[in-house]
């Protein structure tokens, strides 16, 4: 019990005093995660509000193929990254194993899933909205993906908070291609894992308290978004 107050008090210690290593974890992990969610988006966006206005052969089989993909096996996919990027993979020649452009693609793999699938769900129930005024109007469906995404832009940050939580909380596919290597490729998910099996338990109290306090934010963030997005449907 001792050890445990003594592990708490020296972890508030960590917090408040603007320690350079734990800050520059948390950095680091937010450099990662927000990098890999803002391609996954750019990525997963559009193909996801494509997929959800476009009718061909085997989209129903695409679709089961997406949402399925949206519980990947963290470690699976980091298995299979080092493989893509080892000496011996096709992107081998690049050199980004054991780098932060690893740990960014893995998570990249990981989110674009989740962000894909729930923009396919929400472009979706749109276009059967608006699909006949759409059409009205001459806008083919695949014309109608940018004007459907922009009309959905609030509903959508939920899946970017979605993602966002997946990454920063991931650590299985991070410490696979990324090494946990320090001050190069340790973030807070892996830095815990780390320090909580060497008995340095005030570091990883530390990063699990902002790693919480990032879990309510983002959850805070959710419901202000679902509240704006009811205010703008009503207005």
């Amino acid at each position: 019990m001792h050890d445990f107050a003594s592990s708490f008090s020296m972890a508030v210690s960590l917090l408040l005093s603007g320690d350079p290593v734990l800050w520059g974890i948390v950095a680091l992990s937010l450099q990662v995660s927000l990098s890999a969610v803002a391609i996954a988006a750019l990525l997963g966006m559009p193909l996801g509000a494509t997929l959800a206005v476009a009718r061909f052969p085997g989209r129903g089989a695409l679709v089961v193929l997406l949402n399925a993909l949206m519980g990947l096996p963290p470690v699976v996919v980091g298995l299979l990254v080092y493989l893509m990027l080892s000496n011996a993979g096709p992107l081998g020649v690049l050199q980004l194993l054991y780098t932060p452009g690893a740990m960014i693609i893995a998570q990249v793999v990981l989110v674009l899933p989740i962000i894909a699938a729930l923009t396919r769900q929400v472009i979706e129930d749109m276009d059967s909205e608006y699909a006949d005024q759409l059409r009205s109007l001459g806008v083919s469906r695949l014309q109608s993906v940018p004007t459907l995404l922009w009309d959905a832009r609030f509903t959508l940050t939920t899946a970017l908070l979605a993602g966002f939580g997946r990454a920063i909380a991931e650590v299985g596919a991070v410490m696979i291609v990324g090494g946990n290597i320090n001050h190069v490729t340790r973030v807070m998910t892996t830095t815990i894992a780390l320090e909580t099996s060497k008995g340095n338990l005030a570091l990883a109290l530390a990063l699990g308290a902002i790693l919480i306090s990032i879990a309510i934010c983002v959850n805070a963030l959710l419901g202000t978004v679902r509240s704006t997005a009811r205010r703008a449907a009503f207005a």
